[in-house]
């Protein structure tokens, strides 16, 4: 599907934006320069006819992403998380894209369960009501399964999502491939790698026997998380285009006045948002990847209630440790070891200068801890260090391009429950406790007892791999016998190889 005919795709995008309005929006909320609104209204003028009309009843830009479909309608969810980049009233428009976009009827949806399950809706729930949350992707019901009268929340998908998303993205792929020819400079962002792993999440999205999985893992990995709850999922009937999980009471998050009529305590929850997702990211390395306001729910009694696995970031331990140690660094404004950090890790080549890195991280960071409480955000720091990444050659490292954006998002929510957080006070307490379990004394001795154990795993095997190669490395040099001290070798290493296991086995005890 991938070529020409999806320029059509990114001039309707632009006809839409300049004939609903939106365009005008847009270049206000991100202060487009005079040059670029006036390049923008220029093309985009004589396309207007082009432009789908949505609904008139909705605000221009919400009007907009809704008429352009799901893809369009995930980017303006992130926008509705970040009222200090687009302002209050903008982002409260695009809050309804969360979870209150047109249902589709429930007949449609019981009829999906039937053909993905077996299983005939009306016999096994007592209840099916109406959408009680409609998104992008999917719709909500709730039900009560008739044989145990337990409360359960249905997710369907959208009729012909697959297909529509599928459009979204190659057109995107046609974008980011005029980005790259039009655009050299861009290059090092790799565009196109960007959007392939947009790609790889979305597909994962629209299959609910995945995001069934992910939610599963990540309520098994924060079972012990005080004042956090993931519903449970019913496998029986979940299958790839419905999932079936408890029903869990709560009050949405965005909504600040029933959290002050509840007498919840907004300052807490905006704490405990950041900290966990630092926890879930850092501590497990699997975390929820989309956690907006309307995936996270408040029960009455306080703890937070996580909707909506579809999209859930991994990142490996090396990458945790990297980007806490980043993050460490900036909290106690040690900018050398920042810069350090970068050129271990290889994200910025070898043959620029650390100490001209360090200074530049250092006009990155230090107007920000001179700003108040307000004004301190990790998506300001997160856009210098993009600047300052760039000039020093970085590219776009795509495996954090979801926990950065999810670090943005989730600093949005933060934000809004309480305009007077600072971020890098409740940030620091998690991440110094990473740092101390994951790159001290102790990180030390866990690393050796994981190394020796696999080492361990193959020790009966390994003396016998060792000397098969010696025996072949020596017929090829015509030599027909090993010499003593080849073997001696073989037998050193069978000898580390117990000794080992024999450290293994001492921490295993400990």
């Amino acid at each position: 599907m991938r070529g020409p005919h999806n320029i059509w795709r990114l001039i309707r995008t632009g006809a839409t934006l300049e004939r609903t309005g939106a365009m005008k929006v847009v270049l206000d909320a991100f202060e487009a320069p005079p040059a670029l609104r006036v390049a923008a209204r220029v093309l985009g003028w004589p396309f207007k006819w082009l432009g789908l009309k949505g609904d008139a009843k909705m605000p221009p830009l919400t009007r907009a992403l809704t008429a352009l479909g799901p893809a369009y309608i995930k980017f303006g969810q992130v926008l509705s998380t970040r009222p200090d980049v687009v302002g209050d009233e903008l982002a409260q428009q695009l809050r309804v894209l969360q979870d209150k976009l047109p249902p589709f009827s429930k007949d449609v949806a019981k009829a999906c369960f039937l053909e993905e399950t077996g299983l005939n809706p009306d016999d096994v729930f007592s209840e099916f009501s109406e959408p009680v949350a409609a998104a992008s992707i999917a719709q909500v019901h709730k039900a009560r399964i008739a044989a145990t009268g337990e409360a359960v929340a249905v997710k369907v998908l959208r009729p012909g999502i697959e297909r529509a998303f599928r459009k979204d993205v190659d057109a995107f792929f046609l974008a980011a491939s005029i980005v790259e020819i039009l655009a050299p400079f861009a290059r090092r962002l790799r565009p196109l790698e960007v959007i392939k792993h947009f790609e790889g999440v979305v597909l994962g999205e629209l299959d609910l026997r995945l995001e069934s999985a992910s939610a599963s893992e990540f309520a098994a990995n924060t079972e012990n998380d005080d004042g956090f709850v993931v519903p449970r999922i019913n496998w029986g009937l979940s299958g790839r285009r419905v999932m079936t999980l408890d029903w869990a009471e709560g009050l949405p998050l965005g909504d600040n006045a029933a959290l002050d009529a509840a007498g919840l305590n907004r300052t807490a929850l905006g704490e405990r948002v950041l900290q966990l997702f630092l926890s879930h990211a850092l501590r497990d390395g699997f975390f929820h990847a989309d956690m907006h306001q309307g995936n996270l729910k408040v029960s009455h009694s306080g703890d937070i209630i996580a909707y909506d696995f579809g999209i859930m970031g991994h990142i490996d331990e090396y990458t945790r440790r990297v980007y806490a140690e980043i993050l460490f660094g900036f909290i106690r404004r040690d900018y050398k070891r920042v810069a350090q950090v970068h050129f271990e890790a290889g994200y910025v080549p070898n043959d620029q200068d650390v100490d001209e890195f360090a200074r530049a991280l250092r006009a990155v960071g230090e107007p920000i801890f001179g700003m108040d409480a307000t004004h301190i955000s990790m998506g300001r720091l997160l856009n210098y260090l993009f600047e300052v990444t760039e000039r020093f050659g970085m590219e776009t490292r795509t495996e954090l391009i979801l926990l950065q954006r999810t670090m943005v998002v989730v600093e949005g929510v933060a934000r809004s429950l309480n305009p007077q957080i600072n971020i890098w006070n409740v940030a620091q307490p998690i991440v110094e406790g990473y740092i101390r379990d994951s790159i001290g004394p102790r990180a030390v001795i866990t690393d050796l007892a994981k190394t020796a154990k696999v080492i361990a795993r193959f020790g009966p095997r390994l003396p016998g791999l060792v000397e098969a190669a010696l025996i072949k490395q020596a017929e090829e040099d015509n030599t027909p016998h090993i010499h003593w001290t080849q073997r001696k070798s073989v037998w050193a290493i069978a000898g580390g190889v117990v000794g080992a296991s024999l450290v293994q086995l001492v921490l295993t005890l400990l």
